[in-house]
């Protein structure tokens, strides 16, 4: 059993799962796992993703989530462990940033809705103080979000799960609809081109 289920299934979670039958299937051992690893799969899929989802915890408790975007390639993944951004100016309430100085735990969450594929990941991150001319800095600004860099924020993962596409709605941004859209014109103008051409034939007898 991957590290994921072992962080996330806790003995209340494992509980209601012997409830409700699915005990077997997600089945842990009891020998602690090594973390789990970002491998091609999972660098190609976050370097693709124009977003995601960042969870953290406060000092009273209460979770916070919050959404990065960026230009596909904004997030980088440096290594088999780690992935990385480039943190930029927001509406400074610093709330993230805030709960990692006292609980550097997150989980993330990326998404890709044209194939109703997700990834959930949880880890560690570390606030680095971005230096010009430093390479980690250099790294992760190329691309990079619109505005102002504050600080690099790097999460050490530790779980890594894939979900199942279930109750996943499709969705497409401009972009990918503009790249579908092109096509189907190009297709329309060639369409059009060979009906006025087989026109000119008929007329002509």
């Amino acid at each position: 059993m991957s590290r994921f289920a072992q962080l996330a299934y806790t003995d209340t979670v494992r509980a209601l799962q012997h409830e409700n039958g699915s005990d077997r299937a997600n089945r842990i051992g009891t020998e602690p796992e090594p973390d789990d690893l970002l491998g091609e799969p999972e660098r190609r899929f976050l370097s693709t993703r124009d977003g995601f989802h960042l969870a953290s915890v406060g000092e009273t408790g209460w979770p916070y989530i919050q959404f990065r975007g960026g230009p596909p390639g904004f997030v980088h993944v440096l290594d088999e462990h780690r992935f990385a951004f480039a943190d930029v100016r927001g509406n400074r309430q610093y709330v993230t940033t805030g709960n990692l100085r006292t609980d550097d735990r997150v989980a993330a969450f990326f998404m890709d809705h044209p194939t109703r594929t997700r990834v959930k990941l949880l880890g560690r991150a570390q606030v680095v103080p971005a230096i010009e001319g430093d390479p980690l800095t250099e790294r992760l600004t190329a691309p990079r979000t619109d505005g102002r860099v504050e600080r690099l924020i790097v999460v050490r993962v530790e779980g890594v799960a894939w979900n199942c596409r279930q109750h996943i709605t499709p969705r497409w941004s401009a972009d990918e609809l503009d790249e579908v859209w092109g096509r189907l014109t190009d297709r329309v103008t060639e369409l059009e081109a060979e009906n006025a051409m087989l026109r000119e034939r008929l007329l002509a007898g």
